[in-house]
C-alpha cells in the first residue's frame, strides 16, 4: 500500500515537473521582421547584435517571426497584417520605407522600429525626429544627401566623364526625390545625369546591354533601394562585363566586387534599431526614443575591381578610403 502511494505520488510529481519548470522560465516575447528582400540577401548580424546589447539573444529569451516580400513589394501589406494578427510585441521594418508604411498601416498600436535611408518626417511616419509621438521611432541614413559626394568621388576617378547614369527602382517611394536631388547635385558639379529603372534581376541585365550599345553613361551611380543590395553581385559582374565605373551605396556591395561605394554603415544602422527593439521591450515609449541619425559614412575602394577596368585610385583617394579590398 504504501509503495502504491509512493509511485503515485512519484507519477504525479513527474507530471507536474515540467508545467512548474515551464511557469519558472523567463517570459519569451516574440517580435516581427518585415523586410522587402529575400531571407538569404539580407545580414542581419548588426540587428542581432543590437539585440544582443540589449539583453536578447533569439532562441533563448526571444522569438523572431520573419517575413519577406522576396522582392515583391505588392505583398508587403498582408505580411506586415500577418505580424499584426499574431500579436508580436514589436515589428522591425527593415531597408524600406515601403515596408515602414506597410507596417505603419497595418497598426497604431504595435511599436515599430525601423532602420532605412529616408527622412520619415518628410514621408509621413513619425512627427518630428526628436519626438516621434506615435509607435513609430528608429534609425536612419540619409542617402540623398550623399548624392553629392558620391558623384564627386567618381568626377574625382573620371574626370573625363561629363555624363553619369543614376540607377533607381522605379517602385521606389522615393524615386521622385531621387531624380530631384540627383539632378540638383549633378548640376553643382557641371555634369549631366541620365535616370535609369530597373526593379527586376532581367531589367539589369536588359539596361546594362543597351547602355553598351549606346555607348553613354560610362559613369553609374546605384542608389541605395534594397533590391540593387540584393542584387550586389549580379551588378558587380554587369559593371565589369561592360566597363562601367559604378559607386554603390554601401560597403557591402564593394566587397562583392564593385568598384567603390561611400555610404553610411548600415550594419551599424540595423545594430541601433535592434538596441531600440530591445529597449522597447524592456518597457521604454516609441513615442519618446528619437530618431537616430547615423553620421558615419565609409569610402570603401575595390583595387581588384579598379584593375580590371583599367582604372587606377588616386593616391588621396586611398588615404581617405576606410577600407580598401586588394
Amino acid at each position: 500500500m504504501i509503495r502504491r502511494e509512493f509511485i503515485t505520488l512519484l507519477g504525479g510529481a513527474a507530471a507536474a515537473w515540467p508545467l512548474a519548470v515551464r511557469a519558472q522560465q523567463p517570459d519569451r516575447p516574440v517580435i516581427g521582421l518585415l523586410a522587402i528582400g529575400t531571407a538569404s540577401s539580407w545580414n542581419l548580424a548588426g540587428f542581432r547584435q543590437g539585440l544582443k546589447d540589449a539583453g536578447y539573444v533569439e532562441g533563448q529569451n526571444l522569438a523572431i517571426e520573419y517575413r519577406f516580400a522576396n522582392d515583391d513589394p505588392t505583398r508587403l501589406p498582408e505580411l506586415a497584417s500577418d505580424l499584426v494578427r499574431r500579436k508580436v510585441r514589436v515589428i522591425a521594418a527593415i531597408a524600406s520605407g515601403l515596408v515602414v508604411r506597410a507596417a505603419k498601416d497595418a497598426t497604431d498600436t504595435i511599436p515599430i522600429v525601423f532602420g532605412y535611408g529616408a527622412d520619415p518626417v518628410k514621408q509621413g511616419l513619425v512627427s518630428s525626429l526628436n519626438r516621434p509621438g506615435g509607435n513609430v521611432t528608429g534609425a536612419i541614413s540619409l542617402a540623398s544627401e550623399l548624392f553629392g559626394k558620391q558623384l564627386g568621388i567618381l568626377h574625382e576617378l573620371l574626370p573625363q566623364a561629363a555624363h553619369v547614369g543614376v540607377l533607381t527602382n522605379p517602385t521606389s517611394a522615393l524615386r521622385e526625390a531621387i531624380v530631384k536631388d540627383t539632378q540638383a547635385a549633378a548640376a553643382a558639379l557641371g555634369l549631366t545625369v541620365e535616370i535609369l529603372y530597373a526593379a527586376t534581376g532581367g531589367e539589369i541585365d536588359s539596361l546594362f546591354a543597351r547602355l553598351d550599345a549606346a555607348k553613354r553613361a560610362q559613369a553609374l551611380l546605384v542608389t541605395n533601394d534594397p533590391f540593387y543590395v540584393a542584387q550586389r553581385v549580379q551588378l558587380a559582374t554587369l559593371a565589369a562585363r561592360y566597363a562601367v565605373a559604378a559607386i554603390y551605396p554601401f560597403r557591402e556591395m564593394a566587397e562583392s566586387g564593385g568598384l567603390l561605394s561611400y555610404g553610411p554603415n548600415i550594419v551599424e544602422r540595423d545594430r541601433q534599431a535592434g538596441l531600440y527593439v530591445g529597449r522597447i521591450l524592456k518597457g521604454e515609449n516609441p513615442a519618446e526614443l528619437p530618431v537616430l541619425q547615423m553620421n558615419k559614412f565609409e569610402l570603401v575602394i575595390n583595387l581588384k575591381a579598379a584593375k580590371a577596368l583599367g582604372l587606377s585610385f588616386p593616391n588621396s583617394m586611398q588615404l581617405l578610403a576606410d577600407d580598401v579590398i586588394e
